[in-house]
């Protein structure tokens, strides 16, 4: 049996949780940067995740809070995966990623540490396990989540924009 270690995220989860969904509350906020979020659609959106995998790990959201995949209306389902498609493409050209680790956890039993749907990419380059997370247990997320945000913001309005949305 392999086990995946990721010790660096201890901060997330030694972290005080405060009531209620924080997907929902970040999107109430009307703070974008601060929250990192990406992208408003209609019915979904893309929020840079604050205790990332890896150097561009997004999540995309649906707006109504629900926790079943079966609850979303076509609309949402639609948008959930055109940003998911959108959040590829934008990884790519600022990233230049080698691959994606693309997925949900629906449920506490699920891995989900939310009772909100959310579908996580995470972006993936060939020898990115190296010495310091597995005898280290150091992760390495090499620029500061704001310049990643910054370049990823940018590109989503450009991509956005050219195809008319």
């Amino acid at each position: 049996m392999k086990y995946l270690w990721a010790p660096w995220r201890m901060d997330y989860i030694l972290e005080r949780k405060k009531r209620g969904c924080f997907l929902c509350k970040k999107l109430k906020e009307k703070k974008n940067k601060k929250n990192l979020i990406l992208y408003q659609g209609g019915y979904a959106f893309v929020v840079m995740n604050k205790y990332p995998y890896t150097n561009g790990h997004l999540m995309v959201v649906p707006k109504r809070h629900c926790l079943h995949l079966e609850q979303l209306e076509e609309e949402e389902l639609k948008e959930l995966f055109a940003l998911m498609k959108t959040s590829t493409q934008v990884l790519k050209a600022n990233l230049h990623p080698d691959g994606f680790n693309i997925g949900m956890n629906i449920g506490k039993v699920g891995g989900a540490g939310e009772d909100h749907l959310h579908l996580h990419i995470v972006p993936r380059w060939a020898g990115d396990t190296n010495f310091m997370p597995v005898i280290g247990e150091t992760k390495i997320i090499p620029e500061y989540l704001e310049n990643t945000y910054q370049k990823l913001h940018s590109t989503f309005m450009d991509l956005l924009q050219k195809k008319g949305i």
